[in-house]
């Protein structure tokens, strides 16, 4: 059998980068069109109270899933460096022990969020009358979250080993059978947020079941054996030492992102539901340029494998444009045409679609300066540092945004969601500007390091 694998280490960089990213990019945008659908159909059919329930939970669920997403990118760097190494042995281990240990994160999620998701979202001062409904809606989310690890892992591995294309067909079947149990359990059978949720962990089951499907038919080292599984010590402390402080910085992250939250939460209703139909369009300029960002990664990650050092200064180049292009031109675009697409998602409330306005320009049009900071992360995390971009994400965007939140926006003068979303911008830029240059000392570091172990 062929597999869908391709050599990052050769070739044209632009061409290959473009292909590889293009199957990344539409996998983004289907899972957002999918997510979309929910809001979609409970704004239609069960009001902006239901969208303002289904929105609030994003940032909480982001909080405590990307620790063990953070994992799944140790597994994906992992792999690509064993490929680029040419380390066989490396890729199957890695590989056999990718898998369990996503089944054990899963689990743990799952009991976190069905013993706690009421707490959390009462701490995050959640209004009366969306509480209920959100916690409704989360606890059913954390029932997929198995399924939801296990893809995440193995569409992971599938990547490292330049198969985009993979990721992209199962997520498209499980978005198909998303969208129409959405219909029949919101429509047909009243379920409100609950339908959505229900719809949403079915679908997981499916992709996970393609994707630990498509890991076993392959021929080459990333072939998965159900009866080889067991945990590598040397393969999941690797994975460890990489996706751990990925994870924490995404959980960090996602703190601030909490934070925000609770302050948006602190305006009402309407506010919810305004700044939940805007993450959902942004959501689809972010993808974009993420898509980028995990390009970057596996690019480096196996030319980093091969000490292809000029090759991965070529790589970071094409990628900052690429991704500076392409957050420019989408999040102008998306503001451009924001009441109609606000629109599709609020159909009860003006003053909503305002707020959502409101955060679309002051994020959607400087939306590529994320895009630049994602790139960086992915660099810096392809050559095998994890630890170094979670500190300076932590201190360039967690730290920013909560000081921000807790001086700035409190001042009465400044107390508004104006204030709010400009320290997004502030972040992104000073975080990005630390994270190249670093990147930039670190390679050439590594560089001169390889040139005098090849002259001695």
């Amino acid at each position: 059998m062929k597999n869908n694998s391709s050599d990052l280490t050769e070739g044209p960089l632009l061409k290959n980068i473009i292909l590889y990213s293009i199957p990344i990019i539409l996998t983004g945008i289907l899972q957002l069109l999918f997510n979309a659908a929910d809001l979609v159909v409970v704004g239609r059919y069960c009001g902006s109270i239901s969208v303002g329930a289904v929105g609030s939970t994003g940032a909480v669920i982001n909080l405590l899933v990307n620790l063990f997403i953070g994992l799944s990118v140790g597994a994906g760097v992992t792999v690509a460096h064993g490929i680029g190494s040419g380390r066989s042995d490396d890729v199957h281990k890695t590989v056999h022990t990718a898998i369990p240990t996503a089944v054990a994160g899963g689990a743990i999620l799952m009991v976190i969020g069905l013993l706690f998701s009421h707490s959390i979202l009462a701490l995050m001062k959640t209004p009366d009358n969306v509480i209920d409904l959100a916690t409704v809606y989360m606890r059913i989310y954390f029932c997929g979250m198995i399924q939801s690890t296990v893809y995440n892992f193995g569409a992971a591995i599938l990547r490292a080993a330049g198969d985009t294309k993979s990721p992209l067909f199962f997520l498209t079947a499980a978005g198909v059978i998303n969208i129409i149990l959405n219909l029949i359990f919101v429509i047909c059978l009243n379920m409100d947020v609950a339908g959505v949720a229900l719809a949403t962990s079915i679908s997981q089951t499916v992709s996970a079941v393609l994707v630990v499907r498509e890991l076993m038919k392959r021929t080459d080292n990333c072939k998965l054996e159900l009866k080889k599984m067991k945990i590598y010590k040397r393969q999941l402390l690797r994975i460890i030492q990489i996706g751990i402080p990925a994870g924490i910085q995404g959980a960090l992250f996602s703190i601030s992102n909490v934070i925000i939250q609770s302050s948006v939460n602190s305006f009402g209703s309407v506010a919810i539901s305004g700044n939940a139909a805007a993450q959902n369009i942004e959501g689809f300029v972010y993808i974009s340029m993420n898509s980028i960002s995990q390009t970057a990664l596996n690019f480096a990650g196996q030319n980093h494998g091969a000490r292809n050092f000029d090759r991965i200064r070529k790589i970071m180049k094409i990628c900052i444009s690429l991704v500076f292009c392409t957050g420019l031109v989408l999040g102008v675009t998306a503001y451009i045409f924001g009441r109609p697409l606000l629109g599709i998602y609020i159909t009860d409330s003006d003053e909503a679609i305002k707020i959502g306005l409101v955060r679309m320009a002051y994020i959607c049009i400087p939306y590529f300066l994320c895009g630049l900071m994602d790139v960086a992360t992915g660099l810096l995390r392809g050559i095998g540092y994890s630890v170094m971009p979670m500190i300076i994400t932590v201190a360039g965007v967690v730290g920013i945004r909560i000081t921000w939140i807790y001086t700035v926006f409190r001042m009465e003068a400044y107390h508004s969601l104006k204030s709010l979303y400009l320290s997004y911008t502030i972040s992104w830029s000073i975080t990005f500007l630390i994270e190249i240059v670093t990147f930039i000392i670190l390679l050439k570091k590594m560089s001169n390091s390889d040139k005098n172990t090849v002259s001695t």
